[in-house]
């Protein structure tokens, strides 16, 4: 009996082990699908700014959107209140699209803007927009393109050689991409519109590989930046909006 009580505890052993084992291995696999970018859930209200995300400010608008560290509800998210203002949170990243192509976040909105219209320099203000830059690659970049984007360095300095932006419109219908206003270098992309949901926050998910493609026809390089961003000053008007937490997932999950 003591043989076999020794052999029963040796195969328990290697079974906790085994046990063991696998969940290391599903621990590391999770880390490599999920790349968060933005976990606002786990920092403290009250907070200055999240970690790792620094003020985007712009030069000609004096007044920039506050934002603050709340808790709505059970989790810690980005409270931006914008009063004629426009600025932004941004972090510095260095992401694949090809490998992590597809980017969550969710967000909230407690008013629309009565003037904002996507077409209009005057209307370039929205509730809530989440901003993707991308990092020059002169392999993945037109010949037409390459020029503009000289030129432009030569008058703004160090830029992305494209950015996408995912905005909470006011009228135009979600799916709408067009140029932004101001540059060509810019898409918008309306993924919600109208006041239908005003008020809810709400699950979003975009595969930025596909709409870089569908946007610039080509390629995506690499994403050098995440930016969330209320703004209303062309508008001269006032939003509230709400940001959680954003991560970007692998291909094929």
């Amino acid at each position: 009996m003591s043989g076999l009580r020794w052999i029963v505890g040796w195969l328990a052993f290697g079974c906790l082990v085994l046990g063991l084992l696998f969940a290391v291995s599903a621990s590391t696999e999770d880390s490599s699908i999920v790349l968060e970018v933005g976990r606002f859930s786990s920092s403290r209200p009250g907070s200055a700014l999240p970690d790792g995300w620094k003020p985007l400010t712009f030069k000609k608008v004096p007044k920039s959107t506050v934002y603050e560290l709340v808790t709505d509800g059970a989790a810690v998210v980005v409270k931006a209140t914008s009063d004629a203002g426009a600025s932004g949170l941004t972090k510095e990243v260095k992401i694949d699209p090809s490998v992590f192509p597809v980017v969550h976040w969710r967000w909230k909105v407690e008013n629309l803007l009565t003037r904002s219209d996507v077409t209009r320099k005057s209307g370039d203000d929205y509730p809530a927009r989440l901003y993707i830059t991308f990092e020059y690659d002169p392999d993945k970049v037109s010949f037409g393109r390459k020029l503009k984007y000289k030129a432009g360095r030569v008058l703004f300095g160090d830029i992305p050689i494209a950015a996408l932006n995912y905005i909470w419109d006011t009228k135009t219908p979600v799916g709408t991409v067009v140029d932004n206003a101001y540059t060509d270098f810019a898409k918008m992309i309306v993924v919600e519109t109208g006041a239908t949901k005003v008020g809810v926050w709400v699950e979003e998910s975009r595969n930025v590989y596909q709409d870089y493609k569908q946007a610039f026809g080509e390629d995506p390089p690499m994403i050098n930046g995440i930016a969330i961003m209320t703004d209303t000053d062309n508008t001269n008007e006032r939003a509230i909006a709400y940001y959680g937490d954003i991560w970007f997932v692998r291909q094929g999950r």
